[in-house]
C-alpha cells in the first residue's frame, strides 16, 4: 500500500512582501491521490468558515484556503502595532484516497474551495460564519452546517443534508436508487430537485411550514401514530402526543427518502418542471 501524507502548516512570514502574497492568494495544496483510478473520499470539518467543493475532470484534490482578514488591523497596543495573522493554518492528509482537510486557526473564519474528482464522496461539517456549497459531484455527500446554508448542485449520488439554521438547497442530475437519503433543517426551508423518473418512499415532518410536490405522492393509509412520554417516576410528567409524521411513495414508491422540518416549508420538485 502507497500511503501520501501531506501536512501543510502555513507559518507567519516576516518580511512584507511574503506577507501580502499570503494575504491575497491564500493557501494552496495540491494533493495527488494513492489510486487516481479509484474514486475519493475527502473530509473537510471546520469551526468557523465556509466551504465550497467543485468536481472536475481531474486526478488530484486541489485544496486552497483563506483566512478571512480580522476587523481594526491598524491597532496598537502601548504604541506597538498589531501583526495580523491571515495565515489559514491549513492541514491536508492523505491515505489510501482518502483526504483529510482542517484549519489549526479556530478563532478566525477560514474559507475552503476545493476541486476534487467528479467520483468523490464527501463529508463535510462547519459551524459558524458559513455556508457549504458542492457542484458537480458523484458520489455519497455527508453534509451538516449549523449556522449556514447547504447547498448542493447538480450532483449524482445520495445526500445526507442538515441545516439547523439555514436553508437546504439541493439539485440531482442523478441519484443511486440502492440508498436512502435524508434532508433536514431547524429554521429555514428544504427545496430538493430530483430526476423524473424519481421512485421512493417518502416520510415527511414539517411543524410549523407546508409541502409541496411536483410529484404525485400517494399517501399511505394511517391511523393517528400517539407518542407518550412517562417521567412520572422521577417526579415528572406523562405527556401524549398526535406524530405529525406523513408517509407516501412517488412512482411506486422505492429507498426512503426523509424530510424533517421544523420552521420552514419543505419543496419536492421534479426536474424541468418550471416554477409557478
Amino acid at each position: 500500500m502507497t500511503n501520501t501524507f501531506i501536512r501543510t502548516l502555513i507559518l507567519l512570514a516576516f518580511s512584507a512582501a511574503s506577507f501580502a502574497a499570503t494575504t491575497a492568494n491564500g493557501d494552496r495544496v495540491n494533493v495527488p491521490l494513492s489510486d487516481p483510478a479509484r474514486p475519493a473520499f475527502i473530509k473537510a470539518h471546520l469551526v468557523n468558515g465556509g466551504i465550497t467543493v467543485k468536481g472536475y475532470e481531474g486526478k488530484d484534490v486541489i485544496v486552497e484556503a483563506h483566512a478571512r482578514s480580522g476587523e481594526d488591523n491598524e491597532r496598537e497596543s502601548n504604541g506597538m502595532h498589531r501583526i495580523p495573522m491571515n495565515t489559514s493554518g491549513l492541514e491536508v492528509e492523505e491515505e489510501n484516497n482518502r483526504v483529510d482537510i482542517g484549519a489549526a486557526s479556530t478563532q478566525r473564519a477560514i474559507d475552503l474551495t476545493i476541486s476534487v474528482p467528479v467520483h468523490s464522496s464527501l463529508s463535510l461539517h462547519t459551524v459558524n460564519d458559513g455556508d457549504i456549497s458542492v457542484t458537480n459531484v458523484d458520489g455519497e455527500l455527508d453534509v451538516n452546517d449549523v449556522n449556514g446554508e447547504v447547498t448542493l448542485t447538480d450532483v449524482s449520488g445520495t445526500a445526507v443534508a442538515h441545516a439547523l439554521n439555514g436553508k437546504v438547497l439541493v439539485s440531482f442530475k442523478a441519484i443511486n436508487p440502492s440508498k436512502p437519503m435524508s434532508f433536514s433543517s431547524l429554521n429555514g426551508d428544504i427545496d430538493v430537485t430530483f430526476p423524473g423518473d424519481l421512485k421512493a418512499n417518502v416520510v415527511v415532518t414539517s411543524d410549523r411550514g407546508e409541502v409541496f410536490s411536483d410529484f404525485d405522492v400517494a399517501l399511505a393509509p394511517r391511523a393517528p401514530q400517539l407518542v407518550t412520554e412517562d417521567t412520572r417516576g422521577s417526579g415528572g410528567h406523562y405527556r401524549v402526543k398526535v406524530d405529525k409524521t406523513v408517509r407516501g411513495t412517488i412512482n411506486g414508491g422505492g429507498q426512503e427518502i426523509q424530510f424533517h422540518n421544523f420552521n420552514g416549508n419543505i419543496y419536492i420538485r421534479k426536474a424541468g418542471v418550471k416554477a409557478r
